[in-house]
């Protein structure tokens, strides 16, 4: 009940970006700025305050328990994303787009909000542990899979994958662990900066359903059956394996979570950019975003989250 309640509070909250994009009281320049400061300033300062909550912290068999964890899912996916457009019926030309988007999800708009209202600072700390391992493969593999056949080939540079969620990740582990205190001015300022993350994320996503009209994304079958498979299979199938062999309630959660978030908005703009299928990949992200307000609900419900 209570993850559906975030759900709708989130859907609320891409409904009012869509209508501010509507009424045109905010542009697409605008939004663009304000998915700077999302990405630059509300999802490191999230990330901050959770390791600034260090009184009791977590132990480090934890870290890396969960650092295994996403490992082997992100090992899993890129085995799972081989197979998959192929029995669906995907375009040939198109396998790129649907890798992408099967591998990346939206951990950092609508997973690092969620968790934290479920789970709280700690979970972002799991959480962050999915960081690492996203950006390092969405700056190699993202880009090589969704260029054409014939395209030249991105050189791997490091100063894509340091980006600042990494290194807020970074320093939030140190602070944690070395349990450095913090003066109350500083945490104030991180939490208080944190909390624009989820509203402002949501108004994002929300205004680039002005981009389509609805019955169009419902009307494409593959991906459809792709939504399905990325926001009710994986998850509960996932979920479930991990379950087996991970007693924390806490560390599925954030593992769940990870798995049942959309197609990362950074899929649309990879295609862009790289020659995709720009039109393809942004309707995935706004399927996958509408879907999962009722799917993410149901994935923890069947797994007894």
């Amino acid at each position: 009940m209570l993850l559906l309640q975030q759900m709708m509070a989130l859907f609320l909250m891409m409904l009012i970006g869509y209508l501010s994009a509507k009424i045109g009281a905010l542009d697409k320049a605008a939004f663009k700025k304000v998915s700077w400061l999302v990405v630059n300033v509300g999802n490191p300062a999230m990330i901050l305050a959770s390791g600034m909550d260090n009184e009791n912290p977590v132990e480090m068999t934890k870290i890396f328990l969960v650092v295994g964890i996403s490992l082997v899912i992100y090992a899993a996916l890129l085995l799972i994303a081989v197979f998959l457009p192929k029995m669906i019926g995907v375009e040939k030309e198109d396998y790129g787009v649907y890798r992408v988007m099967l591998i990346f999800s939206n951990i950092g708009f609508m997973g690092f909000p969620l968790l934290s209202a479920l789970y709280g600072s700690e979970s972002l700390l799991y959480a962050a542990m999915f960081f690492f391992p996203f950006n390092i493969l969405i700056y190699t593999y993202g880009i090589r899979a969704m260029k054409k056949e014939n395209a030249q080939k991105e050189a791997f540079q490091w100063k894509n994958v340091l980006n600042v969620g990494v290194i807020a990740s970074m320093i939030a582990l140190i602070i944690y662990f070395g349990r450095i205190p913090m003066p109350d001015f500083i945490r104030t300022t991180a939490e208080s900066m944190s909390n624009i993350t989820a509203p402002l994320s949501m108004m994002v996503i929300g205004s680039s359903f002005l981009e389509f009209r609805l019955k169009d994304l419902f009307t494409d079958v593959r991906l459809i059956i792709f939504s399905a498979v990325k926001l009710l299979l994986l998850p509960i199938a996932g979920t479930w394996l991990i379950m087996q062999f991970v007693g924390d309630t806490m560390i599925c959660g954030v593992c769940m979570v990870m798995l049942a978030t959309p197609v990362a908005s950074m899929t649309a703009m990879l295609a862009q950019q790289y020659d995709g299928d720009y039109g393809l990949a942004s309707k995935g992200v706004a399927l996958t975003t509408i879907l999962s307000v009722a799917t993410m609900p149901v994935v923890a419900a069947v797994l007894g989250l």
